[in-house]
């Protein structure tokens, strides 16, 4: 969550929505999709040109049409295309799919030592060698956390570059590259990677940031200030404007990154409805990363608590839910007559116990403009009358970001309002969110009190004990397209981060709050993703020639066990746990993956014609063209949907790699509801070299489950130094949704219950 400008906060922002059904004479972007880069060919522009051409008739019209031609990594391009054209380009040799440009939307001093990850033990040398890759909104170079004191220059993979208008690179951040498809650039926008939002500031220095003594906001959070792996180096790839985020400019970025010579990329950013695989920009720039070695970090969405919420779910990515840390923002209240209410709200204004009138929003109503008591209770921007507000403290029903009483000269606000009671907000002026119930005591104190008065306390910081538990805002599974994959994969902090920041974007969540800060604090899985990225790069600092999928489960199977009692949604919320970065350098056993098991993943999902140009392969086929379920994808979490009245009866097939001691056994430890009936053989795994790898299948057997159930266990790997843990899961889906779901680039999908999917779709802190 970051500058209202993109974060989508409550109330605020309807969610991006891309009109994709205009006339058919009316060209939209598009993006065409064709798979692998062909081997040999220094370029593939003049194909997709000539393409162009033969479908629009014309050299000129293609040169027009045409907005990106992608080549470096991926092969396809993005152009301005009618739907009759769409058609023609669908039914063309080699292309995959086409689909329209989508805007997406954008998904320390404390965190990292809340996870015992105090500091990094590799060295600078060794963390020297990884290159994070954030795209995002760029980045803000004379930051503090991108500072290259004491750093070497860039290792010799690095192919990347440093592009645009007033952006300098150095030794930490080594590339900046800017993309904006529609051509349109806001007052506030700059023609480079520079980030006027904030945003790509936070998460990259959240990421990789350098230490920084006595960061804070205005006084709050102080502390060092730093990312995972403050050594690693830092490429920006600037996607997402005060418009949104297109997907044409996404996928760009991917292809840059990887041809850029990456070693992780971070993605907080996502769309608001479950896309097939191959429709989707960031599932294909980052299956194209994963070929070449790169793992993708994706935030999980911001549109929780409801079910089958989750972004980002491809197999091949890590997908990051987002939870709490120990520490909270409290702002107290205080009334005329002693009353003390405890709010939530991150206040860096210091009114020194001055007390200010009191009045009640629905008092103060603009009636010249339209406004009535109804509307201002609520104390909605432009719905204050001025006269009556300034110079005093609101009592307002819902939370608003204050601009509704800060333009109307009043001196704070008192808001009420309990559907957000897990992290807090920044607010342009004294402000403070209470309980709608503790609001009823404020309400009754101004109607019976004849002068009521209040002040509002500078803010303080509190130690929650609860911590670590998922935040209401953090999207929940089950997966929506792939029911035997459970997401969100990981859990990691998200909730009220301190990192560095734009000082020309806003500080709170008011965006034209024109205060300048160097380091802010904000909420979301844009946050907790941004953490996964710097634990990942962690590890492959350590274990460089580890591939994503190793790295991706040594993350998840070292992974803090959480609390059920504190959560909600079990594995649904925080997938194998809460991350654990210093243990995830060695864990023992990984659960690794290539591209042909992919594949073979991808057979069992429909896609079987077009997989020799996704892979560049012309071996890449799959052995029979029968849907099926994705059970034997050798995958670090186990996950199986049963519809109502069916059995439960599968069988998992997983294979796991030691990297941990050469002469080792592993001893199963298993727990499971009395519900389930759960073999795993054979019961223990014995290894003599690193290296080698032992299988083992886990059958799972039950009784018909009821609608929205869900059953959970673990099984469990331990040789007396390491514990490889995975959850196991088994839930109750719609009826007609296990074959459904399925989509093949010739047939679009067909998502029965597509309702439940994201209902919430103003709610995004992203």
């Amino acid at each position: 969550m970051a500058n209202s400008a993109f974060l989508l906060y409550p109330l605020l922002f309807a969610a991006f929505v891309l009109n994709c059904h205009g006339s058919q004479e009316e060209r939209k972007l598009h993006i065409v999709y064709m798979g692998e880069r062909p081997e040999g060919e220094l370029s593939v522009a003049s194909t997709h040109h000539s393409m162009l051409a033969n479908v629009l008739g014309s050299a000129s019209s293609a040169r027009e049409s045409l907005v990106y031609s992608y080549g470096r990594s991926i092969n396809g391009f993005a152009a301005r295309l009618s739907n009759k054209e769409v058609e023609k380009l669908s039914e063309m040799k080699g292309v995959i799919s086409v689909f329209p440009n989508q805007i997406l939307k954008l998904h320390t001093t404390r965190s990292w030592d809340f996870m015992g990850f105090s500091k990094g033990k590799l060295g600078s040398a060794i963390e020297g060698d990884v290159i994070v890759g954030l795209i995002d909104t760029g980045a803000w170079p004379e930051s503090k956390s991108f500072s290259d004191e004491d750093m070497t220059p860039p290792p010799a993979k690095w192919k990347g570059t440093c592009t645009g208008a007033n952006f300098t690179c150095n030794n930490k951040l080594i590339g900046g590259r800017y993309y904006n498809s529609d051509g349109y650039y806001d007052e506030k926008d700059f023609k480079s990677p520079r980030d006027s939002l904030g945003h790509g500031t936070h998460t990259a220095s959240t990421a990789a940031g350098r230490e920084v003594p006595g960061a804070s906001y205005y006084g709050l959070a102080n502390g060092m200030a730093r990312g995972g792996v403050p050594y690693a180096r830092i490429a920006v790839y600037k996607v997402c404007w005060e418009t949104g985020c297109s997907g044409a400019d996404v996928l760009a970025a991917f292809d840059d990154a990887i041809a850029d010579g990456v070693d992780v990329i971070s993605v907080s950013l996502g769309s608001d409805f479950p896309l097939p695989y191959f429709h989707d920009p960031i599932a294909i720039g980052s299956f194209h990363a994963m070929k070449r070695g790169i793992l993708t970090s994706n935030s999980a969405g911001n549109s929780g608590p409801y079910p089958y919420s989750v972004s980002n779910f491809a197999p091949w990515t890590l997908t990051v839910a987002a939870s709490t840390i120990d520490r909270k923002f409290i702002a107290k209240a205080v009334l005329g007559n002693g009353q003390i209410f405890d709010g939530l709200s991150i206040n860096s204004f210091e009114l020194s116990g001055t007390t200010y009138p009191l009045i009640w929003g629905g008092d103060a109503a603009n009636f010249s403009a339209g406004s009535n008591r109804e509307i201002s209770r609520y104390c909605l921007t432009g719905s204050m009358n001025s006269i009556k507000v300034a110079g005093k403290i609101v009592f307002c029903e819902t939370l608003w970001d204050g601009s509704g009483i800060l333009l109307a000269n009043g001196v704070g606000t008192i808001m009420a309002d309990s559907s957000v009671t897990d992290y807090a907000f920044s607010y342009p002026l004294p402000a403070t969110l209470i309980s709608s119930e503790d609001g009823q005591r404020v309400l009754e104190y101004i109607r019976t009190t004849e002068n009521p008065t209040a002040t509002i306390l500078f803010g303080e910081t509190w130690e929650d004990y609860m911590a670590p538990y998922v935040v209401s805002f953090s999207s929940r599974g089950p997966n929506p397209i792939t029911p035997d994959i459970l997401k969100p994969d990981i859990t990691a902090p998200g909730v009220d981060i301190l990192a560095a920041w734009s000082p020309v974007a806003g500080p709170s969540i008011y965006g034209e709050d024109t205060r300048s800060v160097d380091f802010n604090i904000i909420s979301g899985t844009s946050m907790s993703c941004p953490h996964a990225s710097g634990a990942a790069a962690y590890v492959k600092a350590a274990h460089p020639d580890w591939s994503p999928a190793a790295i991706k489960s040594a993350l998840m199977t070292t992974a803090h066990i959480m609390d059920t009692n504190k959560n909600d949604d079990l594995e649904f919320a925080y997938g194998s746990g809460h991350i654990n970065p210093e243990q995830a350098v060695d864990p023992g056993l990984v659960y690794d993956a290539s591209e042909a098991d992919y594949i073979d993943f991808l057979c069992k999902q429909g896609y079987n014609s077009t997989l020799s140009l996704i892979t560049g392969d012309n071996s890449s086929t799959c052995s029979s063209t029968e849907l099926g379920r994705g059970w034997n994808l050798n995958y670090p979490s186990f996950q199986l949907g049963v519809e109502d009245g069916q059995s439960i009866d599968a069988v998992f097939n997983r294979t796991v790699t030691n990297v941990g001691s050469p002469n080792s056994t592993y001893t199963l430890f298993a727990y499971f509801p009395s519900t389930l009936t759960v073999s795993v053989e054979p019961s223990t795994l014995s290894f003599s070299a690193i290296g080698e790898k032992q299988s083992f299948t886990v059958t799972v057997k039950g009784s018909p489950i009821t609608q929205q159930s869900i059953a959970s266990g673990a099984i469990t790997w331990k040789d007396g130094v390491h514990s490889v843990r995975s959850p196991i899961v088994i839930y109750n889906i719609l009826p007609g949704t296990i074959y459904s779901s399925y989509s093949t680039p010739e047939k679009k999908p067909n998502f029965k219950g597509s309702t439940i999917y994201h209902k919430n779709g103003i709610l995004g802190h992203n």
